[in-house]
C-alpha cells in the first residue's frame, strides 16, 4: 500500500467513525463507571492503555465495525489502528472467564481462545484481499484477561497481551479520569 492508498483508506475510515479520538475516550470513560459489559470493560482498558500494551498504536481508525464497506456479515474488528510505522494494527479482544471451574469451562475457554485468533487471521487476509494490502503492512493483536493465550500468538505472527480479571477490576476501581 503506497502512502495515497493509506490516505484514502484513512479518509474511509474517517467517513465511517467520524468521532474524534476525545470522544472515543469519553465514551470508554463512560464505560468504566458503569461497566454493564466486560468485553467492552476489557475494551476500555485497551483503548485507554493502548501505547503501554501495543507501543505502535498511533491513532484508532475503526471500532467494532467493519472493515470491508457495509459487509458486517463478513465481521467486524473491534480496533484497527494507525501505527507510528505507517501499517494498520487490527486487534481482537475476547473476555474469557478464567475464574470459572468445569470441564465445561475449560472447554468453553479453548474454544474462545481458538476463536479470537481465527478471528484475527480471517480479517487480516480479507483486510488485504479487499483493501489490496499487502499482508506485511497489516499486524494483528488479540488482548484478552486469559494469560494462556501469550504464547499462542508466536507461531501465527499474533502479538498477545492479556489482563487477569483481578487486575481489570482493580483499574476499574481506581481508575481516574485525567483532564
Amino acid at each position: 500500500m503506497i502512502a495515497n492508498d493509506l490516505s484514502k483508506f484513512v479518509c474511509y475510515c474517517k467517513k465511517i467513525q467520524p468521532q474524534t479520538q476525545e470522544e472515543i475516550k469519553q465514551f470508554f470513560e463512560g464505560v468504566i463507571v458503569f461497566p454493564y459489559d466486560k468485553e467492552l470493560l476489557l475494551q476500555a482498558y485497551l483503548f485507554l492503555n493502548i501505547r503501554t500494551l501495543f507501543p505502535s498504536c498511533y491513532e484508532l481508525l475503526l471500532f467494532e465495525k467493519s472493515p470491508i464497506s457495509d459487509y458486517t456479515d463478513l465481521g467486524k474488528c473491534d480496533f484497527v489502528y494507525l501505527t507510528f510505522q505507517g501499517n494498520l494494527f487490527l486487534v481482537e479482544t475476547k473476555f474469557i472467564d478464567t475464574e470459572a471451574t468445569g470441564a465445561t469451562e475449560r472447554k468453553r475457554r479453548n474454544k474462545h481462545r481458538n476463536k479470537v485468533f481465527e478471528q484475527v487471521i480471517t480479517l487480516k487476509g480479507r483486510f488485504s484481499q479487499y483493501w489490496d494490502i499487502h499482508p506485511e503492512q497489516l499486524e494483528c493483536g488479540v488482548f484478552t484477561t486469559d494469560s494462556d493465550i501469550d504464547w499462542r500468538g508466536d507461531c501465527v505472527n499474533v502479538v498477545t497481551k492479556s489482563i487477569s480479571i483481578d487486575n481489570l477490576e482493580k483499574w476499574r476501581r481506581n481508575y481516574k479520569k485525567i483532564k
